[in-house]
């Protein structure tokens, strides 16, 4: 079994690290809307789930 090692650069790194202080503010300023069963629509973990699996695809060019 091989391991594949992808490695991102700064600018990549530095565009996750935007987009999640944007996702924070924007949560901190409409926070998610949780109904009467006690459930987010659209928990923050879906957030990290969605980015790592976008991390794993390839990129399309």
């Amino acid at each position: 079994m091989t391991n594949v090692v992808r490695f991102a650069s700064k600018s990549e790194l530095e565009r996750q690290r935007l987009i999640r202080e944007a996702r924070a503010i924007y949560d901190s300023i409409f926070p998610p809307d949780i109904p009467a069963g006690g459930c987010a629509h659209d928990p923050p973990d879906q957030w990290a789930a969605r980015e790592a699996a976008a991390e794993i695809q390839p990129k399309q060019r």
